[in-house]
């Protein structure tokens, strides 16, 4: 087993101070001359009495303050020789010089050695030499670790990541689909390049930027690439790195980031999730949060307060922009507010185009139509989709994305993984019967968007799915419009009740349900589209914010809202009414579209629409290509 060279300290210093005491203790009271206080004999105190009264005693050493001597004595039966012996006395032994001196006998006392008292203090400052030690190399460790024991002293800097030249590999060519909020940077960048152009007709830089749009547009990586652009100092930071448990220590933070930032002008500042620090104050049960908002004050006072910040230019980013304080979002602190919104059919052909860069694609791959089959995608979905398709490609070890592969994707990223196809039984009719009858209503009704394909392969919570993909993005929909997907989201309810009765009606329809009921409400208290007339009787943003919309007054009174629930229903039971019309009058199609899915399990679009057209007018509509 290998051991860590911490382990072996923690076990080796131990022992060495162990020992260390132990040698000290053997040696603190060694004599000076070891040769001299050796004897191989002892001898009692009583017998060297008796050999000093007899005169054979000729010379005596006392050592260990008198506690032991060395006694050399001639021993007549060792024929007068000299011989040494040890002899321990006792503690109250006075009469035993006078004696010595009375028989006129050489005798010395050897005092004890100071190196007892040498070791000693070194054993007593051993132990915390060797403990500040350890601490000092703890803290010495941790002075690289963010917020530990260390930093203690830094503990109010800001921990923006500094670059002096932003070298982030990100250029405006590698943003695409969104051209408007790139042109609208562009001139920041020109701003930072090249300023006296703007000056020179008394232009004045602006303070600040705010990307404004909902996740994953590509707000973050739009700043990445003004700041590659620019080549200026960049500083980045999240808005929560703001704020800490300690009050006081976010205004800090603001103070030292713009410090450094005024010693690095022109330069660049991006705060991204800025809505973390820059929430509307005082809101809030309890009034609000005070490390926040002295945070945000600070935030304000640097971007236009008495002293100007000339040459640093800010840019946030956040997805919650109603939240954002009044203060924050005035001309001279954000000047300019980017909406990056979902981009549209051409923007996602271009965001595409970028992504399917360094990924092997197939000659039969049509971008267009991948791009118009994905209305609503953002581009990190749309690089979560190529990225998916790629995996699925080299799962089915094949050497180039197909068509396959890249719808698979999509029906993946959208509706989940691929469950296990269900057995011929009476639910699997049942559920295609269902699906059927969402497909029958989306291709009768004139209004209502192409199907793209049915199919009864479950994924995710989906036992079956019927996909429908509009024929170009729309902005706006019409009552008609709306009318018509209510009216096809309760195809495969009316289908259930038609074709099995009642009794038989399941709970398959529970998330077709929940859809209607909000856009029928939609369309009676934000849309104006009902019989109480062009009122708009519920906020546009469905969000409560506290402090600003927790205990608001209900925008109708209790008459009206009643009124509005008649409206609501009156909605779905026409559009319910007219869905089962609709099943009735194409009966026999519908069984025949049920053994053929039954069979194949996927439906293609245009091969549903050829078979519902040999029964009853399809009205024209503008088809998307299947991929």
């Amino acid at each position: 087993m290998k051991l860590s060279w911490r382990v072996l300290l923690l076990w080796t210093l131990p022992a060495l101070v162990i020992g260390f005491f132990f040698w000290q203790g053997a040696f603190a009271t060694a004599p000076t001359d070891m040769s001299k206080n050796t004897a191989s004999t002892r001898m009692t105190y009583g017998r060297f009495l008796d050999y000093l009264d007899s005169g054979r005693v000729t010379s005596v050493d006392l050592y260990e303050g008198g506690r032991t001597a060395i006694v050399e004595a001639v021993d007549p039966e060792l024929d007068n020789r000299v011989q040494r012996l040890r002899v321990d006395l006792p503690y109250n032994a006075p009469e035993l010089i006078s004696k010595l001196r009375g028989a006129n006998i050489s005798f010395d006392s050897h005092p004890l050695r100071n190196d007892g008292a040498i070791w000693g203090l070194l054993g007593n400052l051993i132990f915390p030499i060797l403990l500040i030690g350890g601490l000092f190399f703890l803290f010495r460790r941790s002075s690289n670790i963010p917020g530990g024991p260390g930093q203690a002293m830094n503990f109010g800097k800001s921990r923006a990541r500094f670059q002096m030249e932003a070298k982030t590999g990100v250029k405006f060519d590698d943003v695409a689909g969104i051209e408007e909020a790139k042109e609208e940077l562009q001139e920041v960048v020109t701003f930072l390049k090249q300023p006296e152009r703007f000056t020179a007709v008394g232009a004045r830089i602006p303070k600040g930027a705010l990307l404004v749009g909902p996740p994953g547009t590509g707000k973050t990586l739009l700043a990445k690439a003004i700041a590659g652009e620019a080549g200026v100092p960049f500083f980045s930071i999240s808005g929560s790195e703001f704020v800490e448990m300690f009050v006081g220590v976010g205004a800090s933070r603001v103070r030292d980031l713009f410090k450094k930032a005024k010693d690095n002008a022109p330069c660049l500042i991006f705060i991204d999730e800025i809505d973390a620090v820059g929430r509307q104050r005082g809101a809030g049960i309890g009034g609000g949060n005070d490390e926040r908002e002295q945070t945000l004050n600070q935030l304000l006072t640097e971007m236009d307060g008495f002293e100007g910040n000339t040459g640093i230019i800010i840019i946030a980013a956040t997805n919650r922009p109603d939240v954002l304080d009044s203060a924050l979002l005035r001309p001279g602190r954000f000047d300019r507010q980017v909406i990056v919104d979902a981009p549209d059919v051409k923007g996602r052909q271009e965001i595409l185009q970028v992504h399917a860069r360094n990924k092997k694609l197939d000659a039969n791959v049509s971008l267009d139509a991948v791009a118009r089959r994905t209305p609503g995608f953002t581009g990190a979905d749309l690089a979560n989709l190529l990225n998916e398709a790629a995996i699925l490609t080299a799962r089915r070890r094949k050497e180039a994305i197909t068509l396959l592969e890249i719808d698979d994707a999509i029906d993946r990223v959208v509706a989940g993984m691929e469950g296990t196809p269900l057995v011929d039984s009476k639910s699997k009719r049942l559920i295609a019967y269902h699906e059927i009858g969402h497909a029958l209503i989306g291709t009768v009704l004139k209004d209502h968007d192409p199907v793209q394909k049915v199919t009864l392969i479950p994924r995710g919570q989906a036992q079956g799915l019927t996909w429908f993909t509009p024929s170009e993005d729309q902005g706006l929909i019409s009552r008609a419009q709306l009318k018509a997907r209510i009216t096809g989201a309760l195809g495969g309810r009316a289908a259930e009740d038609i074709i099995f009765g009642a009794a038989e009606i399941t709970t398959g329809a529970g998330g077709d349900l929940q859809q209607i009921s909000g856009m029928a409400r939609q369309m009676v208290t934000r849309f104006g589209m009902s019989d109480l007339g062009p009122l708009s009787l519920e906020s546009q943003s469905g969000e409560v914010f506290l402090g600003r919309d927790w205990m608001a007054r209900s925008e109708y009174s209790e008459s009206i809202a009643s009124r509005i629930d008649a409206q609501v229903r009156a909605i779905v039971e026409e559009c319910y009414e007219n869905a089962k019309k609709i099943m009735r009058e194409n009966r026999v199609v519908i069984d025949r579209l049920v053994d053929l899915l039954i069979e194949k399990e996927t439906i293609d679009g245009e091969e549903f629409r050829q078979i519902v057209a040999e029964y009853t007018d399809v009205p024209e509509k503008q088809s998307v290509s299947a991929i």
